[in-house]
């Protein structure tokens, strides 16, 4: 086997292998009982694989006292694979530090990395962390497939909202934010956008910590904050480079605000991401960084808030009639939805409802894949008006579901409507 610093490359062989084994969890864990006993390369390569074959987004090798755990999140949920023995899980993590290009004789300090597997037709990435904890260093390697990304199609908009974000997105200046907590799906959102928008007449420009995913015909750059290169004097040089589009991983502070807001404001059109817990808490974020409240108003033209949830496994699913009590909930959260919205969604009267039962198929979860739930505000005169008032996250929330603004719950809850996902699952997103 060739060995290449920063990449693992696993043949197509052992791809054919484990995707024809690995269906489940449990499959996945066999494969690897099946690789112990061979050399620590091959037995990563084998993890890796099923991983991959399972669609992970993270992988968690835990140091406890008297054994090592496995760990694979899927669909956003944590889930044991087996345990190793900790010789084994300490050598699992020198292979994977060394891929990294981290130091092995450091263990008393947290380290990241990253490194890529390189495979017949395609290349994935993986960031990799280490933390010591007190039985041992902890490994996770976050898994960046491209194939998980996903068009602006496939995000699960409702109609009005895929018509309103298309429209926004191929105007020619301006800003788009996309808020939401950690693992809610920003970025796959503004890579969306990207996919979108990518033609050879316009120039996009990306900087990010990290670069998580690699786009054709996109200039993207990384910041390196130990080197002196953050947002903010990224942002300033990309403003030079003449581009028409500019993505700007996360707005973090005033400085990068501030350019943000200037570029959108003179000729680009400037996507970022930010952390609210919806939509109208993006302007106090703001103005809690010290930008001007009068300064926001007229460069931001949408503002999106998300949170991913759970599918039901169609497999499994049990269909039934909504008992009163969920119908109940379900009047209570849609009372105030557009009719000309709730005319494409079945009745509530007579609703059946699916419960999650498990199967082979999900890992016994009852959920397979997941989508978001979305709310936006979209700028006009009049809220860039009350946007210069500085008002409160609750004011300009109920300012914006006068003017046509749909919660995110709202949102999930017409996904419960039409048999997507369930009343558990939205109200553990949003509330």
């Amino acid at each position: 086997m060739q060995q290449i610093s920063g990449k693992i490359q696993i043949e197509k062989d052992l791809l054919d292998q484990v995707a024809d084994e690995v269906k489940n969890l449990a499959s996945f864990q066999s494969s690897i009982n099946a690789s112990l006993e061979k050399d620590t390369s091959s037995l990563l390569k084998t993890i890796l694989a099923g991983a991959i074959s399972l669609g992970c987004s993270d992988l968690h090798l835990e140091a406890q006292e008297k054994q090592a755990k496995l760990r694979a999140r899927l669909d956003g949920c944590l889930h044991d694979v087996m345990v190793f023995e900790p010789k084994k899980q300490a050598l699992l993590t020198s292979r994977i530090k060394l891929l990294s290009g981290l130091k092995l004789n450091i263990e008393d300090k947290p380290q990241d990395g990253r490194f890529s597997i390189a495979m017949p037709d395609l290349e994935i990435e993986i960031r990799s962390s280490t933390l010591p904890t007190q039985y041992g260093e902890t490994a996770v390697l976050r898994i960046l497939n491209p194939k998980n990304l996903i068009s602006l199609e496939d995000l699960g908009l409702r109609n009005d909202l895929y018509e309103i974000f298309t429209s926004e997105i191929k105007k020619p200046n301006g800003m788009i934010i996309v808020t939401g907590p950690t693992g809610s799906g920003k970025t796959t959102t503004l890579y969306a956008f990207l996919k979108k928008i990518r033609d050879p007449e316009i120039k996009i420009i990306t900087i990010e910590d990290p670069i998580e995913y690699r786009l054709d015909d996109i200039s993207q750059t990384q910041v390196a904050p130990e080197k002196g290169y953050d947002f903010a004097s990224g942002l300033k040089s990309i403003v030079r480079q003449d581009p028409d589009v500019i993505l700007v991983g996360e707005i973090r502070d005033l400085e990068t605000a501030e350019i943000a807001l200037q570029a959108s404001l003179t000729g680009h059109l400037v996507f970022s991401t930010l952390h609210t817990n919806d939509a109208a808490g993006t302007i106090s974020r703001l103005t809690s960084m010290e930008v001007k409240a009068y300064n926001i108003g007229p460069a931001i033209n949408l503002i999106i808030a998300q949170r991913l949830v759970r599918k039901i496994c169609k497999k499994c699913a049990e269909p039934r009639p909504a008992t009163l009590e969920e119908i109940k909930k379900i009047e209570e959260v849609l009372k105030d939805a557009p009719s000309e919205i709730l005319k494409n969604y079945p009745k509530i009267e007579g609703l059946v409802v699916h419960d999650p039962k498990g199967c082979e198929y999900c890992n016994s979860t009852g959920y397979k894949g997941r989508i978001g739930i979305y709310e936006a505000i979209k700028r006009d005169s009049e809220l860039e008006n009350f946007i210069a008032t500085n008002p409160t996250t609750a004011q300009l929330a109920k300012k914006a579901k006068e003017k046509g603004m749909i919660p995110m719950k709202t949102d999930g809850f017409l996904k419960i409507l039409e048999g997507t996902t369930t009343i558990e699952e939205i109200e553990g997103a949003v509330g």
